[in-house]
């Protein structure tokens, strides 16, 4: 065998010479968390900017997180606030938390007591696959921008009056940041977003909750995606402009499906609202909407819109199986339709002699009789009688005699067909 040339051999030396000083740098940049009520704190205290902390299994104390670090937990590994401020609290750029699970806040609302509580240096903070249980609040955002929080189990402590009860996900003066894949149950609201614009709500899932979603003063931001289910308002959206509000369902929530409230310029499509024991939908003071291929199913009201809220564009919806299909208290007409095409009511017994999918007449989803009613709710015990079917008769004989309200010359068909369908894989939901 030949000999190693003379500058191999010192090309091996000082490759082995290299890995043996650089190997303490590597393994220095992770570090190994025991339990205890002081290690995580003193690991944070001794780590350096860009360190990786793994917890093992066990129960830690709280603690700031004031450098550029990542927290990995493994399955046990519990971090415990012991009942005063937050479990965690996340001060610097760039930090990294998974994996853990955040318990034991206090009940100070004024400090958002938090299960992981996220401060204006945290820019870009990542959040995720965390499990946030019994707390104040679950994870609060304040003032950081471009935060990353998704895949965590947020379920708050829900004893107590529920105007004392915390959010599942907090938000304020957050920038570009996004919202996805969570589960929020138990607390006050599921996601509480104020003051914060530029951001993406996503693929979240919300029960047992006041509002899934409340958006107060959050404009040019995206609600997509996300499950509603059991709570009494679904998507409160309030004072808020040039938001895309699409491929949102809501299941059996108790007052409002969905609720837009003094809002303008956005985009309402393709939500599913169904099983609202109120109104799928209620639009409140907002105009310059486009609001379109909306199924609004099985609610007592479909879609009551009053105060201002007539200059928005309304087409392609469905209105299925609605108690009142649309309930509107004005006397001016409003066309809801666009390019010759409506929406579809299913209570229109309407004819189709071309076969062009669009009725033959126009269609008035509220009669004189609804007014009445309306105005006079005792006149119920008065539906069968000859004074009622008198009224009915003369409307349709005088048509002079029609209320103001919704009028759909396009009327459709059949519904337009959606790219969002119903879950079927949530136990103990009821569709």
């Amino acid at each position: 065998m030949n000999p190693l040339p003379l500058c191999s051999v010192v090309w091996v030396a000082s490759l082995v010479l290299a890995t043996t000083f650089l190997s303490p740098v590597i393994g220095w940049a992770d570090v190994t968390v025991v339990p205890g009520a002081e290690s995580l704190r003193r690991a944070i205290a001794q780590a350096a900017p860009g360190e990786t902390l793994h917890l093992t299994a066990g129960r830690y104390g709280s603690a700031v997180v004031d450098k550029s670090l990542t927290l990995i937990g493994v399955p046990g590994a519990v971090v415990d606030a012991g009942g005063q401020g937050s479990a965690l609290t996340v001060s610097a750029p760039n930090v990294v938390v998974r994996g853990l699970t955040c318990v034991g806040s206090g009940k100070v609302d004024t400090d958002l007591d938090s299960g992981i509580l996220v401060t204006k240096p945290a820019s870009g903070a990542i959040i995720e696959d965390n499990q946030i249980t019994g707390n104040l609040y679950g994870i609060a955002i304040q003032g950081a921008p471009q935060v990353v929080v998704r895949h965590n189990r947020i379920a708050n402590d829900s004893v107590g009056w529920l105007n004392a009860l915390g959010n599942g996900i907090n938000i304020w003066d957050s920038t570009g940041s996004l919202f996805e894949g969570n589960r929020v149950e138990g607390g006050r609201d599921g996601l509480y977003i104020h003051t914060a614009h530029g951001n993406i709500i996503r693929g979240n899932y919300f029960t047992h909750l006041r509002f899934a979603v409340h958006y107060m003063y959050a404009n040019d931001c995206e609600v997509t995606d996300n499950l509603s289910i059991g709570n009494a308002v679904g998507y409160a959206l309030m004072y808020s402009d040039n938001l895309k509000v699409l491929r949102n369902i809501s299941l059996n929530d108790r007052d409002h499906g969905l609720m837009f409230h003094s809002s303008r310029h956005s985009e309402l499509a393709e939500n599913i609202v169904k099983n609202t024991q109120d109104k799928c939908a209620f639009i409140y003071t907002s105009s310059d909407n486009r609001i379109h291929h909306n199924r609004f199913e099985g609610c007592e009201i479909g879609l009551h819109f009053t105060g201002g809220s007539e200059k928005n564009l309304l087409y392609a919806n469905a209105f299925i199986d609605n108690r009142t299909q649309v309930k509107y208290s004005g006397m001016v007409h409003y066309e809801w339709s666009k390019d010759h095409r409506g929406n579809y009511w299913s209570d229109n017994p309407a004819f189709d002699l071309d076969g062009d999918g669009i009725a033959d007449v126009a269609y008035h989803p509220n009669t004189l009789m609804d007014r009445v009613l309306w105005r006079y709710p005792l006149a119920k015990q008065l539906l069968s009688s000859p004074v009622m079917e008198t009224l009915r008769v003369a409307q349709n004989q005088f048509p002079a005699l029609s209320p103001g309200g919704v009028v759909d010359s396009w009327p459709l068909m059949h519904p337009p067909p959606l790219s969002v369908t119903l879950p079927t894989d949530l136990p103990g939901d009821r569709w």
